[in-house]
């Protein structure tokens, strides 16, 4: 496996997803440098850009023409060419000045080399003129993670509009949790559920709109159905003490039988319980100094983080759909 980083220009939109299409890859908004000209009057932006097609010599070099011959100025690449497969993944950042350089005309540009090399996907995103992804959280009654992703958006460290949070917990009114959403204008929807209904058709009411899903340990396994309808990526978290530890109060289980490693995964949601493409992974050691009540709070510190991890990545266009169940992550 060969892999070739350069530091020319680093992002590449794409979209991908791993229920019924490839997952879809999304970009993070940095704050885009803005220089000025001579005089003083044009700001540059940032731009991203994700290639993936069929191996074959000067690819790199027609991308980087591509964006010089406008203008634009690439901060950093990052390509991988898997040893003996013949495919070709690249993701690029750039600056480039929108008088210059107009948003539809880069569509046009970059459509141009996804033809010339047969491309399997080439997408262009610039954060400062795209819309935001829109977004749809689903949670239980552990709310460590929903609570971290909302105080994520909002310090502006999510690109995303969060469209609902949908639960089949009622919370009180007087939660953190439901305080936040109202003093912030997010719908609260609670769904009760059942064995024999998941309200799956009402919460694909809900979503029909959004780009993603979020489930911030959301305790319901949504159905093949309920996949092949959505379309889109749904990213998942779960805690590292799988598969050992299945069932009831798994922490407890792990933390009696004295393990000294705990993780957490997030991943993309597929058909198959809990092993979609990994997107991120953390781990952390434990020790007999534990206490159950230190070792539940390092476990769900690690499921905060490895979240928050794996989101960002997507947001900033670095993973990238690999063979049929991995993920190439820049």
């Amino acid at each position: 496996m060969m892999s070739l980083r350069r530091r020319l220009s680093t992002s590449l939109p794409q979209l991908f997803g791993f229920t019924s299409r490839s997952f879809r890859s999304l970009e993070f908004p940095r704050k885009p440098l803005r220089p000025s000209n001579s005089s003083g009057e044009s700001n540059l932006v940032h731009g991203i850009h994700v290639f993936h097609c069929p191996d074959a010599v000067g690819i790199l070099a027609k991308l980087s023409d591509c964006i010089a011959s406008r203008g634009g100025n690439i901060l950093g690449a990052d390509v991988f060419v898997p040893e003996n497969k013949k495919v070709f993944y690249s993701r690029s950042e750039f600056i480039f000045d929108p008088v210059k350089w107009p948003r539809a005309r880069m569509d046009e540009d970059f459509l141009k080399l996804s033809n010339m090399f047969n491309a399997k996907k080439s997408v262009v995103r610039v954060p400062n003129l795209d819309p935001k992804y829109k977004i749809s959280v689903l949670a239980s009654k552990q709310d460590h993670c929903l609570v971290d992703l909302l105080h994520e958006w909002q310090d502006g460290r999510l690109p995303v509009d969060i469209t609902c949070v949908i639960s089949n917990h009622d919370r009180d009114p007087n939660t953190h949790v439901f305080r936040f959403l109202e003093r912030h204008g997010i719908p609260y929807h609670y769904l009760c559920t059942t064995k024999e209904n998941k309200r799956e058709e009402e919460i694909l009411d809900l979503v029909q709109d959004t780009d993603f899903l979020i489930l911030a340990r959301y305790m319901q396994v949504l159905s093949g159905n309920f996949l092949k309808t959505y379309r889109k990526d749904i990213i998942n978290i779960h805690h590292g003490l799988l598969p050992s530890f299945k069932g009831g109060n798994p922490s407890r289980q792990a933390f009696d039988a004295g393990v000294k490693l705990i993780g957490a995964t997030s991943h993309f949601v597929t058909e198959e319980l809990d092993t979609g493409p990994i997107i991120e992974q953390m781990v952390e050691r434990v020790s007999h100094r534990d206490n159950l009540k230190s070792f539940v709070q390092k476990s769900e510190n690690l499921e905060k983080q490895c979240l928050a991890k794996a989101i960002k990545s997507y947001c900033e266009l670095r993973v990238l759909p690999y063979e049929v169940n991995k993920t190439v992550v820049f």
